[in-house]
């Protein structure tokens, strides 16, 4: 049996997490390995999942216990979610345990929350890896060929089974934001405000954000005199009675990598407005992006949408229909080719694996497109990186 560890901090509440959960309870179904989950926490309520079977190994936030645990336990291969460089580098030297580096985040994330260094450190020590997972189609065919980080494109797995899905029937004026209202990278702001011109011409509409109650974003609310329109559900671990009834969602989020939200809400037909994130896998097929970040602009692309029945049914159907390529059994099998490759210790074949997705390779005139977009975006945003060159920008080298 092959000896397959996962190693996060919690298996409750972030997208780290439900990814964990969700890629457990699939492969644990794979004949031919034994998995594992090594978490820094100890077993909280409302955790997430995953099967009786699977071996639970808790560390209570020692991680100088890690690579103590990975030989005692003979593990084979280690599903690696963070960005410690000096725990890297130690994982690196382990001679009977392959590391997978799981990728969660975008670059711009870094540039966005101002730490500039990452190149400098986990980029750079992605160089010396042998098994990366890249969530973006941009870094893993265009960016890190350039700043030399061998890397596979993989796509998350969905919550959602989409065979079993029913539809929205989009019928009703429902408007959803999802995830964590605190992160200010989600920028629910935008969606709000845009609700302010959204109800002039459609009063009716309803905004449902499925998070954590903000007090920011209550006050917000409260200033616009919104409270009957944009409402809060609190943190929900299971989003379908939304889902079913919704006609649009908003992601106006400065960086995102594999944004489930979107992958769910395609499932399910919705259209999506999103903010300049024409570089995600989920980017295309019954969405809308739009290049500012004016929530004028945001309202006008929703009033279109919510008014035109046409216009929304023919959205809804795109957006599900560009998930058949996304479906999570395709992304189970191609879980078991790269542990396989990664196991046999061939390199070659984890190569020819990279090589299997040249149908939905980025071409460079594409990336070269994306990588535009993005760096009038990035100016217009950042202020003082107004002077910075687009050479600068590729390279992760303007800090």
């Amino acid at each position: 049996m092959i000896r397959v560890a996962f190693y996060c901090d919690t298996i409750k509440y972030g997208g780290v997490e439900r990814v964990t959960s969700l890629l457990i309870n699939y492969l644990s179904n794979e004949r031919n390995f034994s998995f594992y989950l090594i978490t820094n926490k100890g077993k909280l309520e409302g955790e997430y999942i995953i099967p009786k079977n699977i071996k639970r190994i808790f560390l209570y936030g020692k991680n100088w216990n890690l690579i103590r645990t990975i030989i005692i336990q003979r593990i084979d291969i280690l599903i690696y979610n963070f960005y410690e460089v000096k725990e890297i580098e130690k994982l690196n030297k382990l001679k009977k345990t392959k590391v997978i580096y799981y990728d969660h985040s975008s670059f711009l994330l870094w540039i966005y929350t101002k730490n500039y260094n990452f190149q400098k450190t986990v980029y750079n020590i992605y160089r010396k890896c042998n098994y990366v997972i890249s969530l973006i189609p941009l870094e893993n065919d265009y960016l890190f060929k350039k700043w030399g980080i061998n890397s596979i494109l993989m796509d998350n797995p969905t919550t959602y089974n989409y065979d079993l899905i029913i539809p929205s029937d989009l019928s009703q004026k429902i408007i959803i934001m999802i995830g964590r209202a605190s992160d200010p990278i989600k920028r629910y702001d935008i969606g709000i405000k845009a609700m302010k011109n959204i109800i002039k011409e459609i009063p009716e509409t309803e905004m449902k954000i499925i998070s954590e109650i903000n007090e920011n974003y209550q006050r917000l609310i409260k200033d616009l005199s919104l409270e009957k329109n944009v409402i809060f559900t609190g943190y929900q671990k299971n989003n379908e009675n939304y889902l079913k009834n919704a006609s649009l969602h908003i992601l106006p989020s400065l960086s995102e990598a594999y944004p489930m939200v979107l992958g769910e809400t395609k499932i399910f037909g919705i259209p999506s407005i999103i903010c300049g994130l024409d570089f995600l896998a989920l980017a295309k097929g019954g969405t809308i992006i739009i290049y500012d970040d004016n929530p004028d602009t945001v309202a006008k692309e929703a009033i279109h949408i919510l008014k035109d029945d046409n216009y929304r049914k023919k959205l809804g159907k795109e957006a599900r229909k560009s998930m058949e390529t996304h479906k999570n059994e395709l992304i189970i099998k191609k879980w078991v080719k790269l542990l396989l490759a990664v196991y046999n210790g061939n390199i070659e074949f984890f190569r020819e694996l990279q090589k299997s997705d040249k149908n939905n390779k980025l071409s460079n005139e594409e990336a070269e497109k994306i990588i535009n977009n993005q760096f009038y975006l990035l100016k217009k945003r950042i202020s003082y990186l107004s002077n910075i060159t687009i050479d600068q920008f590729k390279l992760y080298s303007f800090h």
